[in-house]
């Protein structure tokens, strides 16, 4: 398969893909119970003014119509206008997204270095001591979900050792990384259940390799430990490494929603439950299809790495 047709193939998929994220998620807004006049009216509102704000905020036209006038303000790069409070999503995606990608990128550069080694030797020594403890722990981290890791952190850490602020507040003005020590807590909780997942793909993929028989005829002549990983293990292996790395990245972006509202971080993930509770729709639609964009972006740029790296993939016509 030619280059250009990989890359339109992949292309034509991620559009299709968000496609129907759009159509799913505007569906589930669309069956919230209440909406925000809700939110937006007093105890003493009338019946009559409950409507006639519904109709100001365009709520009660049919769903086709504010799938269709939604879809195409998206494709004009208009993410809509909340309707609590009245701002742009726009701005409030450009406040909250740095903070949430800060969270992903410290999280990744943990994750993937610590992954491929955990995996690189469980997968070579299949069911020696490694392996199975190291199966054991990321068997218990991704079982575990993250709010459940996230509370455990927060008992051992900040409660009773008191190392750590049990909520990751940003001072008024500033940027996280004005006080580092809010990004503890969030950062490995992802990390933890991020970790276990990776190290599990990575794994699966170098004891595929570690059997293969130009694997073994290097053992046979002598070379073993790290040099036989770094040489002829992770060389085709790492394919796979990237795309495992790749799922889990897409993982983090939507895990950010769970750890943001436990320590009330601003981030997407905490704006996004903010809308929730509130019904506020706009918010809920827009950031919702930011969230699949990025994840489907991770994994479009994971495919290219991994050809890259490998050209043997895609070669069927």
């Amino acid at each position: 398969m030619t280059w250009g047709r990989f890359l339109l193939l992949r292309l034509a998929a991620a559009v299709a893909a968000l496609a129907v994220v759009s159509v799913l998620v505007f569906a589930a807004t669309a069956v919230l119970p209440g909406d925000a006049v809700g939110v937006l009216s007093g105890a003493d509102t009338t019946a009559a003014q409950r409507a006639t704000l519904r109709a100001d905020l365009g709520l009660d036209r049919p769903a086709h119509e504010r799938y269709l006038d939604w879809a195409g303000s998206l494709l004009r790069g208009d993410l809509g206008t909340a309707l609590v409070g009245g701002r742009p999503v726009s701005d409030l995606l450009a406040d909250r997204l740095p903070n949430s990608v800060l969270i992903a990128v410290l999280s990744l550069l943990l994750v993937a270095p610590l992954s491929v080694v955990c995996g690189l030797v469980a997968g070579m020594h299949p069911r020696a001591a490694a392996d199975r403890a190291i199966s054991t722990a990321t068997l218990c981290g991704v079982a575990l979900p993250e709010f459940v890791v996230a509370s455990l952190l927060v008992t051992v850490l900040a409660t009773w050792l008191g190392v750590l602020p049990r909520v990751s507040l940003v001072p008024l003005g500033g940027t996280p990384l004005d006080t580092p020590e809010i990004l503890v807590l969030p950062v490995l909780s992802t990390v933890a259940v991020g970790l276990a997942a990776a190290t599990r793909l990575i794994r699966t993929a170098a004891a595929q390799v570690a059997t293969a028989p130009f694997v073994e005829a290097a053992r046979l002549r002598g070379v073993t430990g790290p040099r036989l990983a770094l040489r002829h293990v992770l060389p085709n292996a790492i394919g796979p490494a990237v795309q495992s790395l790749a799922l889990v990245t897409a993982a983090l972006v939507g895990g950010t929603v769970v750890v943001e509202t436990i320590f009330s971080y601003p981030g997407i993930g905490y704006e996004l439950q903010q809308a929730v509770a509130n019904r506020d729709v706009p918010v809920v639609q827009g950031l919702t299809v930011v969230l699949a964009g990025i994840a489907l972006v991770v994994l479009l740029l994971a495919d290219v790495v991994a050809r890259l790296v490998d050209p043997r993939q895609g070669r069927h016509p």
